[in-house]
């Protein structure tokens, strides 16, 4: 089932995309039992929003063995390497990914994103982890990478606002489409020239090992999401540039990529 958040004439609501292109609008949130209002919109009357609003976006640095030699920072980790992203990093398909006033050195990072169901995750075991997990979506893990080099530890630079794009939609039964999360394809498009390539399987951390490990540090909340590792060939992107980020059986992730804007709320009323 593909679970997308959208905007409509009649406001912002969960639905389910249907194999015909038509969006069936749904009750509430879309965790536990799905009940459908009615209504029903053309997909290209709509606007798809990030799927979810997580409280948190909990990444993992170094999780495929080739992105660790490429970025020449040291060895791959012996335990996944977390970080997190502010909830106000999210945004969705289309929306602008906006590079910071000055900064010449933001790279794309494609990931297959987890997110996490309504019993939530809490000291789970390894064996448990799956059962936590309410749908898959990808997710682009922007970074400034000047500033994660000067800082020595990464909020800033992976914490901008628009560094997180999420979408286009959440698949909850990749088994349906006869694919395994383990094993997926992945890759990156920057204004069509493949810049990244590879297979979940290649993930040095695998999906349980992760939910298991950082549900053992923080609570995860349905809607939480896990980015789970970049392969290689991470790159600059630019203002004028689209960013285009696939996942099998998840679609592609479009969103171009401008100058960031520097309007002050302080002037606001």
């Amino acid at each position: 089932m593909r679970i997308v958040r959208f905007a409509s004439p009649q406001g912002m609501s969960f639905g389910v995309l249907d194999g015909d292109g038509q969006v069936a609008q749904i009750e509430g949130h879309p965790f536990g039992q799905i009940s459908f209002t009615g209504q029903r919109f053309a997909q290209a009357d709509v606007r798809l929003l990030s799927p979810i609003l997580p409280s948190k976006v909990v990444a993992i640095g170094k999780n495929y063995a080739a992105h660790v030699a490429e970025m020449n920072t040291g060895d791959a980790p012996k335990a996944p390497l977390i970080f997190l992203k502010p909830s106000t990093s999210v945004i969705g398909p289309g929306d602008a990914i906006r590079i910071p006033p000055g900064s010449t050195n933001v790279h794309h990072e494609v990931e297959l994103a987890v997110v996490i169901g309504a019993r939530g995750a809490r000291n789970v075991t390894e064996e448990q982890a799956l059962a936590s997990v309410f749908g898959y979506t990808i997710g682009n893990d922007v970074s400034e990478r000047d500033m994660q080099k000067a800082d020595g530890q990464w909020t800033r630079a992976k914490g901008f606002d628009s560094f997180c794009p999420l979408g286009p939609w959440i698949e909850t039964d990749l088994g349906a489409l006869g694919l395994d999360p383990a094993d997926l394809a992945i890759s990156c498009r920057v204004d069509g020239e493949l810049r990244q390539e590879g297979r979940t399987s290649q993930l040095l951390f695998g999906l349980p090992t992760l939910i298991s490990y950082i549900s053992k540090v923080m609570t995860l909340l349905p809607g939480d999401v896990i980015l789970t590792g970049t392969p290689s060939g991470v790159g600059p992107i630019a203002p004028g540039q689209v960013c285009e980020c696939t996942v099998e059986g998840l679609g592609t992730l479009s969103n171009p990529v401008t100058q960031a804007d520097d309007v002050s709320t302080a002037a606001a009323r």
